[in-house]
């Protein structure tokens, strides 16, 4: 439940997020964002698809929590996250 709850949270911050940004896809925003929370580290997020936001303190702890709750996801399930990511960046390739 708590993990749901997270990311339900997640997504409702991402949409917050695309409706305020300009100049970058919704999508694109989404995708980076997903595969650094995924694969990359929080400060990776700051630099990367968060680096045009001030990001407060509170945002910048359910962040890390969020990704020390996705780091602690059982290998094959983080890996079948990973290949569905790859499958729908594979898919906008070829749109």
């Amino acid at each position: 439940m708590k993990g749901s709850r997270a990311l339900l949270l997640v997504a409702l911050t991402l949409f917050c997020i695309c409706r305020l940004a300009t100049g970058e896809d919704c999508n694109e925003f989404f995708m980076n964002f997903l595969q650094t929370l995924l694969v990359g580290t929080p400060e990776e997020l700051y630099e990367g698809p968060l680096g045009k936001y001030n990001v407060n303190e509170d945002a910048k702890a359910a962040m890390t929590e969020l990704k020390s709750c996705i780091d602690g996801l059982q290998p094959m399930h983080k890996a079948e996250l990973i290949k569905l990511l790859v499958h729908v960046l594979g898919s906008q390739d070829g749109a």
